[in-house]
């Protein structure tokens, strides 16, 4: 079983990015019930491994907390740009979550996460043909973008199975947060 812990969206933060996701050549976009930000990408795992998972996850306390959605951006692989993405705004409260969340994971037996934590959304994937000057056009016309504040009562323990189009995410179960 493929897991991840993710923050689920609600759906009128879903349309405003929705509202992005156009006016680009050679890019994929997700479709808004895959929005999401990843807290931490777990991977493949066994039954009983997921089952360690939960328990420490469901163990784990923190307080709600609201972030807010802001501005946009590129990622790259080996110099060549792969993904589109709407950022969080700095959010000390996610941050510690975030923490939590890893040593919880930790204690289940996941190794250590090595890449440093970077809060977004992932709206689009690209491939070869979208060039460059149109992606800096693109980010400089929603560079500004602002989401109302979303309360965040609660995180998710997601499956995921890869497709052919695009993947498919199940919440497992979720967790609430005080």
């Amino acid at each position: 079983m493929r897991l991840f812990v993710a923050l689920d969206l609600p759906w009128s933060q879903r349309e405003r990015l929705t509202g992005l996701a156009m006016g680009l050549a050679g890019a994929r976009w997700v479709p808004p019930e895959n929005y999401h930000i990843t807290l931490r990408f777990i991977g493949e795992m066994a039954g009983y491994q997921a089952e360690e998972i939960d328990l420490a996850l469901a163990a784990l306390r923190a307080r709600s907390f609201s972030l807010e959605l802001s501005g946009v951006g590129t990622m790259e692989k080996a110099g060549r740009v792969t993904a589109l993405w709407a950022g969080v705004a700095r959010n000390p409260a996610l941050e510690h979550l975030r923490g939590k969340i890893e040593t919880a994971l930790q204690r289940a037996g996941v190794p250590a996460e090595r890449r440093r934590f970077t809060p977004h959304v992932t709206l689009a994937r690209l491939n070869d043909s979208a060039a460059e000057p149109k992606l800096a056009g693109w980010v400089q016309t929603h560079n500004l973008f602002r989401s109302d504040p979303v309360r965040v009562e609660h995180f998710t323990l997601f499956s995921s199975q890869l497709g052919k189009e695009q993947s498919v995410y199940t919440a497992e179960v979720e967790y609430g947060l005080n």
